[in-house]
């Protein structure tokens, strides 16, 4: 598949999850086992040889691909998820995102001084949610922390707000909005 194939293969539903949003919905992407097998493989070419140790996976959307470029990539995978979710000790960051105010955790042996990182989520857009998950990664005291979405929404500035808080910031392709 081509990228712009695949940019087709996106749903927008509008006013979801509130009035005025225009949600772009990647489940469309996930059902086309080529659109699926594309994001998977764009990922994973982007960051084999970097020495990634663990792939992060923001709830819920970051949960589909996170665990295949996980398997791909030889390591393991580490979810960050919504309070009163993961069974063991865990650390939290509360954060505001385009609809208020949110909480992620992680468990706090998930992660040791010793692992490079990769997050990954669906969609980054003003940049609040992976500004959360980085920094909730960091308390852990990671090497490295690199940050992937499949798509960016453009016009909305979010690579610009994470500028200098990971190695890099890579999205498969760039929506605006009204895409």
């Amino acid at each position: 598949m081509t990228v712009e194939e695949v940019k087709a293969l996106v749903r927008n539903v509008p006013d979801f999850p509130i009035k005025g949003i225009q949600f772009k919905d990647i489940t469309t992407v996930l059902e086309n086992p080529d659109g699926l097998r594309w994001m998977r493989d764009e990922i994973v070419s982007k960051y084999r040889g970097l020495g990634i140790t663990k792939v992060v996976g923001i709830e819920s959307r970051g949960f589909i691909l996170a665990p295949a470029v996980a398997i791909e990539l030889g390591v393991g995978f580490v979810p960050i998820r919504k309070p009163n979710k993961l069974p063991a000790e865990t650390v939290s960051v509360t954060y505001t995102k385009e609809y208020g105010d949110d909480t992620i955790q992680i468990h706090q042996d998930a992660l040791s001084p010793d692992d490079v990182v990769l997050i990954h989520d669906d969609i980054l857009a003003t940049g609040g949610s992976m500004d959360a998950a980085i920094t909730l990664v960091k308390k852990l005291g990671v090497k490295k922390v690199y940050v992937n979405c499949a798509i960016e929404l453009l016009g909305l500035h979010g690579r610009e707000y994470l500028q200098g808080k990971a190695e890099d910031v890579y999205c498969l392709f760039g929506l605006t909005v009204d895409e």
